[in-house]
């Protein structure tokens, strides 16, 4: 009996630290999913698509933090056809000067073909397989992006996993912004536009260098719309002077560069990350809700998503907000804005129905649980789908019989810099300095 005791003990004790461990686990991903950090805010759109970008699961480098003006390397991990993975089941690359492959002592050149690695490729046994190209850029074959068949500068290194292949691509930071801007700004839009993404790129890009978004792989990013995106388009030559003429400044806070948020098109203000939940503080405290508007109205007033309507039957309105929150409230009675945030953003959504209500929080939260299959009226006549997010949460919304109408402004979580709103600033002849001043209050560009 003693002996069944202490089994006893030592069993709970066990079961004990288990508990232990997995709320441990717990809190540290709650933590790691707060609105600042988060790789899930993927609510910046531009055009058709948006990001919040942020950061699951980073961990601190065991190095000082990049050097600006060394124009230090970024890792980026290249992820499948339309990122929905990070994994490849086959890579084919290509340079028209030839590749050189390097894996553990071994050095392979390769003149002109294209190369195909799989998964149980023999090289992988000696390490991971670093290709580079003789001169130029190097092609992926086996990835398809807006631009066709994408090409990266550096070096591309892969590494077989259970899996498939993770694609990481090493480069200079300045030559990564080249393919950056014009996969996130238009490259036909004013060179001050330009300039002022290519800096708020840059800064984005060397706070997220400050730690791993993925420490398995040693990449500091992805190449999606999680963090910015890369290489969906071309180098342009008006994108690439953007970066040229800016080259080396960011965006600074105290002294400090700071996270430059960006979206695609304001309704005539801005909001700050308390729209996110996040409580206002000191680092936060240059993403304020501002106007962006000039004595003669707001710079974007004649622009297609500057305002827009939505008309949702009810119960395709209940089905939307059930499906996301997890709750059976049937028939749709009231849906209002219950809670706004800086620049008259809604904040807290509450519906009732039939079988209860529910409360949905904070801008992205609000604007997916409202997403649905039903099409959005722009200014100007035009429509599109509405899909898997609500143009923005700077909404009212009003019952008509047995339909719901969505009137909103904007495109994007209108946080920080509005892209069409620089462009339409730089219009009228203001300098990249001076719309970065009006996006992100009291910073400085060095």
């Amino acid at each position: 009996m003693g002996i069944r005791r202490r089994q006893n003990r030592h069993r709970k004790t066990i079961y004990l630290c288990a508990c232990i461990l997995c709320s441990a686990f717990l809190v540290v991903s709650a933590v790691h999913w707060l609105p600042d950090q988060a790789r899930g805010l993927k609510i910046r759109l531009r055009a058709e698509k948006e990001n919040v970008r942020g950061q699951a699961s980073k961990k601190p480098q065991d190095e000082a933090k990049p050097d600006i003006s060394e124009n230090p390397a970024i890792r980026v991990l290249l992820m499948t056809d339309g990122y929905r993975d990070i994994a490849h089941s086959e890579v084919v690359l290509s340079s028209a000067n030839g590749l050189i492959l390097t894996y553990g002592s071994e050095t392979e050149e390769c003149e002109g073909e294209a190369v195909a690695v799989r998964p149980d490729d023999a090289r992988f046994q000696q390490g991971n397989i670093q290709v580079r190209a003789k001169e130029g850029s190097i092609a992926v074959e086996s990835l398809k992006r807006g631009c066709g068949t994408p090409e990266y500068d550096g070096m591309i290194e892969l590494r077989t996993t259970a899996e498939g292949i993770v694609m990481v691509n090493e480069l200079p930071v300045e030559s990564y912004l080249c393919r950056v801007v014009p996969s996130e700004m238009p490259a036909d839009y004013e060179l001050e536009a330009l300039k002022a993404q290519a800096v708020c790129a840059r800064s984005f890009a060397f706070r997220q260098m400050e730690s791993y978004g993925y420490p398995e792989y040693e990449a500091h990013v992805n190449d999606s719309t999680d963090y910015q995106v890369y290489g969906n388009s071309k180098p342009k030559e008006s994108s690439t002077k953007a970066v040229t003429e800016t080259a080396g400044e960011t965006v600074r806070y105290d002294g400090n560069v700071v996270t430059t948020y960006y979206y695609s098109t304001s309704c005539g203000n801005t909001t700050s990350v308390e729209a996110w939940g996040t409580k206002p503080a000191d680092g936060n405290a240059y993403l304020k809700s501002v106007d962006v508007a000039d004595k003669d109205g707001d710079y974007e007033r004649e622009l297609p998503w500057y305002k827009w309507k939505a008309e949702v039957p009810a119960q395709s309105m209940a089905e939307s907000i059930s499906r996301y929150t997890g709750k059976d409230i049937g028939a749709l009675h009231t849906l209002e804005v219950t809670g706004r945030g800086p620049g008259d953003v809604a904040v807290q959504i509450t519906a009732a129905g039939e079988k209860g209500s529910v409360t949905v929080e904070t801008e992205n939260k609000i604007r997916t649980a409202l997403a649905g299959d039903y099409e959005i009226e722009r200014q100007d006549g035009s429509r599109s789908k509405c899909s898997r997010l609500l143009p923005s949460a700077f909404i009212t919304i009003e019952k008509s019989g047995n339909t719901f109408i969505i009137s909103g402004g904007g495109f994007g979580h209108g946080i920080g810099m509005s892209q069409n709103g620089a462009n339409e600033m730089a219009k009228q002849g203001k300098a990249y300095k001076e719309i970065l001043g009006l996006f992100y209050q009291g910073v400085t560009i060095e």
